[in-house]
C-alpha cells in the first residue's frame, strides 16, 4: 500500500507503541485551529477551554495562532497555561476553600498572566475580596449566570444584585458576564438556534440593567462547542470551545455543522478471543470515559462493526460476527464518543507526524496540582 492509498490514522511504527495508548495526530490539531481561527471575525473574541487537552505543547500552538485568552477549570490548569505565559486566564470555577488561597498564590507568583474567575454568591465573593485583600492583590471575577444548565451559577435576573453587593468590597472587580449553555444539544441546529438565542437573551438583559445602573460595560463570555456556531456570529462576546481541538465521536453526531476533524484516537489491541464470537481488548474503565451507555464509549475506524458486550476496568468485550479474522494482538484504532475525560486517563500521549508517532507529549495538567 503506497502513502496515498493510506488511511490517515494508521501508524507505521505502532508495533513500538504499548496499548492503550492516546495518540495525537498534530497536523489534524493544527488543522482543527485554523478551522476554529477560520469561523470568527476576530481572533480576540476567542477564549478556547483548555479542559479538553490540558496540554503545554498544544496550548503554545494556540498561542502561536494569535489566541491570546483562555479558559480553563482548575488550579493545575491555570498554572499550565501560565508556565507557558498565557496573557489572559479565566478559570471558569466558584473558587472554594483551599482554592481561593491557592489561586491568590498563583496571582502573586505569575504577575505576567491576568488571572480571573467566577463567582454566583455574595458570600464566595466576600471569601474571594477577604482572601485576595490578605495578600494585597485584587482578583478581577466573571458572574456566573444559570441560563438553564442548572449546574452553577445565578439566574440572569440576580445578577444586579450580586453585582451591587460585590461593588462594595475591595480585592475583587467585575469584569464580565459568564454563561455557559452546555445543556443545549439538539441535533437539529435551528432548534439549537432558537434555544440558544432564548438563552442568551437574558444574559443581555442582565448586562444591559447592570450597564444601566452602574455605568459599567462588562464583557460577556458565552457557551462551549455545541454552541460555537452560534454565539460566533454574535459581535463583541467571547467564545469558549475546548472539544474542537481533539473532536470527538459524540460531538460528530451532534453539531453536524462544525468541520473539525478528529485529531485523537485510542489505540488499543486485541488481549484475547474467549469465544468463537467475542474478542477482548485493552481498553478499560481507566482508558476510556465511560459515563455514556456502554455501546456510546469507543467506535473502531479499522474495525466498524463491533458490539461491545462489556467492560470492566482493564477489558473491554466485543461480539464479532461470524467468519471475522480477528487475531489476538491486532491494532485497532478507536474514535472516544467523549474526548475530554478520556484525554484526562492517561499521563502522556504520543504524538503522530506522517504516519509515524515521533514523540510524546504530558497530560500535564491533568494532575490536581503542579507546584500551587
Amino acid at each position: 500500500m503506497n502513502t496515498a492509498e493510506k488511511p490517515w490514522y494508521i501508524i507505521d511504527n505502532v508495533q513500538d507503541l504499548d496499548s492503550p495508548a492516546l495518540v495525537i495526530y498534530r497536523s489534524r490539531v493544527q488543522q482543527n485551529i485554523d478551522t476554529l481561527a477560520n469561523t470568527i471575525d476576530d481572533i480576540a473574541r476567542l477564549r478556547p477551554h483548555v479542559k479538553t487537552h490540558k496540554s503545554p505543547e498544544v496550548s503554545a500552538l494556540l498561542l502561536k495562532a494569535g489566541i491570546t485568552k483562555f479558559k480553563c477549570a482548575t488550579i493545575a490548569e491555570a498554572e499550565m497555561l501560565a508556565m507557558v505565559s498565557a496573557p489572559d486566564v479565566l478559570m471558569a470555577y466558584q473558587p472554594v476553600g483551599p482554592k481561593g488561597e491557592r489561586l491568590a498564590v498563583l496571582v502573586q507568583q505569575f504577575p505576567q498572566t491576568k488571572f480571573s474567575c467566577l463567582i454566583d454568591n455574595p458570600d464566595s465573593a466576600t471569601f474571594l475580596s477577604e482572601t485576595f485583600q490578605r495578600r494585597s492583590l485584587s482578583i478581577d471575577v466573571y458572574i456566573d449566570l444559570n441560563v438553564g444548565m442548572n449546574r452553577t451559577g445565578i439566574l440572569p435576573e440576580d445578577a444586579l444584585s450580586l453585582f451591587r453587593h460585590c461593588a462594595s468590597l475591595e480585592g475583587v472587580s467585575i469584569v464580565g458576564l459568564h454563561a455557559y449553555d452546555g445543556h443545549i444539544r439538539d441535533t437539529d441546529f435551528v432548534v439549537r438556534k432558537k434555544q440558544c438565542d432564548e438563552c442568551f437573551a437574558r444574559v443581555v438583559k442582565a448586562h444591559q440593567e447592570i450597564k444601566e445602573t452602574f455605568d459599567k460595560e462588562l464583557i460577556i463570555v458565552a457557551g462551549g462547542t455545541p454552541s460555537y456556531s452560534i454565539h460566533s456570529k454574535r459581535k463583541h462576546i467571547e467564545c469558549s470551545p475546548g472539544t474542537f481541538i481533539y473532536w470527538d465521536k459524540g460531538y460528530e453526531a451532534i453539531l453536524t455543522e462544525q468541520q473539525f476533524s478528529f485529531a485523537v484516537l485510542i489505540v488499543t489491541r486485541i488481549i484475547s478471543r474467549p469465544t468463537p464470537d467475542t474478542i477482548c481488548v485493552d481498553l478499560g474503565h481507566k482508558a476510556i470515559s465511560s459515563e455514556n451507555p456502554i455501546e456510546n464509549r469507543v467506535s473502531f475506524l479499522n474495525a466498524p462493526y463491533l458490539t461491545p458486550i462489556g467492560h470492566s476496568e482493564e477489558h473491554m468485550i466485543f461480539k464479532v460476527k461470524d467468519g471475522n479474522n480477528y487475531q489476538v494482538g491486532d491494532v485497532l484504532y478507536g474514535l472516544p464518543y467523549h474526548v475530554c475525560p478520556t484525554v484526562a486517563l492517561h499521563d502522556h500521549t504520543a504524538v503522530v507526524d506522517d504516519n509515524t508517532i515521533v514523540e510524546y507529549w504530558s497530560t500535564f495538567a491533568r494532575n490536581r496540582k503542579i507546584t500551587v
